[in-house]
């Protein structure tokens, strides 16, 4: 028999020694975190606050005013116009006359007229509406009125049509920001009278009478009652408000028109 060489068997034996230590390495699984990552380990999160490129946040637009608002009384040579405003998210909705010249031919005009300045403050959104052929006077006036309740709508916010509710005759105020409600005109046996309140927090903090009887004796009993009442409407904060003595006429409008504008303030 044929004897292996000593040097032979240890090459042989490194060379098993090598080829096991091989085998067991290749056996090993792999822990390195990139390997990791590749097999399906989560995607990772954004960090709190950062924004994914589709997931940005949309700013709102602010809903304009809703409600109604009333403009001065206009006088002309025929009779007081007055202009009230039905106002949607700051566009004018409908738009009407809570004074308008009557008697005689007066009314006549008036259904004429009226209608198409309605149409036309709608359709416009502001006072530069075309007069009405025939009806120049009211036209006038219509367009001074309308101009009127226009600036308070950029002044004030409108009176809300369902928003605030309050106890029978108080007033409502959206968050407490102050603003301004015009009464209708109540007419009376020495003319008209109409009381503008201002509002804020819920309460009437200011009340004037844009429109009360003068000329003669009138004058001298407006000065003497116009501002009683008004103290007194602040004080009370509502309708329920004392006559004057001997300007019962007076008072008694008044009570009517505080009344009006303190509904349309709720």
């Amino acid at each position: 028999m044929r004897k292996s060489h000593p040097i032979r068997r240890v090459v042989l034996a490194t060379a098993a020694t090598v080829s096991g230590v091989v085998l067991l390495l290749s056996l090993k699984p792999a822990s390195d975190p990139a390997s990791a990552s590749a097999v399906g380990a989560a995607p990772q999160q954004p960090a709190a606050g950062q924004e994914s490129p589709q997931g940005g946040t949309r700013g709102g637009a602010r809903a304009g005013g809703s409600g109604t608002v009333t403009g001065d009384a206009a006088q002309t040579q025929y009779g007081a116009v007055q202009v009230r405003l039905t106002v949607s998210n700051g566009k004018i909705t409908k738009a009407e006359a809570v004074q308008a010249p009557k008697g005689g031919l007066s009314d006549q005009k008036t259904r004429l007229a009226v209608p198409k300045l309605n149409q036309e403050a709608v359709a416009a959104g502001n006072a530069d509406i075309d007069a009405v052929s025939g009806a120049t006077y009211t036209s006038a006036g219509y367009k001074k009125s309308l101009q009127s309740a226009l600036d308070r709508m950029k002044t004030a916010a409108p009176s809300g049509g369902s928003g605030n509710s309050g106890s029978s005759g108080g007033a409502g105020s959206t968050a407490g920001q102050a603003r301004t409600v015009t009464g209708k005109a109540v007419q009376t046996q020495y003319g008209p009278v109409q009381v503008r309140i201002t509002v804020g927090g819920g309460k009437i903090v200011k009340a004037d009478a844009v429109q009360a009887p003068k000329g003669g004796l009138s004058d001298q009993k407006t000065r003497l009652a116009v501002p009683k009442l008004n103290q007194e409407a602040v004080a009370a904060g509502n309708a329920d408000i004392d006559a004057v003595s001997g300007a019962t006429y007076t008072s008694t409008g008044y009570q009517q028109s505080l009344q009006s504008a303190l509904d349309q303030a709720r």
